[in-house]
């Protein structure tokens, strides 16, 4: 069934009125079949599903230890900076995803002290966070069953083929990142 036919699906069942005239002289052939409003959402639900299908694979790791991906991420980065502290803030800005409840997320980690929380010297409204011995031994148990899952996601790509997905991916991102972000 083609395009003409309106008998495609979109994803998300919306279609405005103008679309068939729009479309039809904006997308090549090989599109007008497909069950997208454009390459650009083609794309975008392209990536979020990859992201689910990975994501669930790593979920499934992280629950053995009762952590989320988003409080794994916060220890790693606590890791890279042993022995000094962050603060709350700065630990915030290098996430890889947004975290709105960060505050939250650090006291579960703290009940089970895997992190420390104390107020700056000197500047008593500055929260900073390391990482703790118990939490240093956590990401030691969890790298290598970590690696693995990593293989399992992405080792049947080249290095070069990873190497282009990662340059592209920044350049998908670029516009979208805050200055002075790590990300950039």
């Amino acid at each position: 069934m083609g395009y003409d036919s309106l008998s495609f699906t979109c994803l998300d069942n919306y279609r405005p009125n103008s679309y068939n005239e729009t479309m039809k002289n904006r997308l090549p052939q090989y599109q007008r079949s497909r069950r997208f409003d454009s390459i650009e959402q083609e794309a975008y639900l392209s990536l979020w599903r990859t992201f689910d299908r990975l994501r669930a694979i790593e979920d499934e790791l992280f629950g053995k230890w009762e952590l989320s991906a988003q409080q794994y991420n916060v220890l790693r980065l606590l890791k890279a900076e042993h022995p000094e502290t962050l603060p709350t803030l700065s630990l915030v800005r290098r996430l890889v995803s947004r975290a709105p409840d960060i505050t939250r997320m650090l006291d579960k980690l703290e009940l089970r002290k895997l992190i420390s929380r104390g107020k700056r010297q000197g500047d008593r409204r500055a929260v900073m966070v390391g990482i703790t011995p118990a939490g240093l031994a956590l990401l030691e148990e969890i790298r290598q069953p970590l690696q693995v899952v990593h293989e399992k996601q992405l080792g049947h790509l080249s290095g070069a083929d990873l190497k282009t997905l990662v340059k592209l991916l920044q350049q998908v991102r670029l516009p979208h990142e805050p200055e002075g972000s790590p990300w950039r």
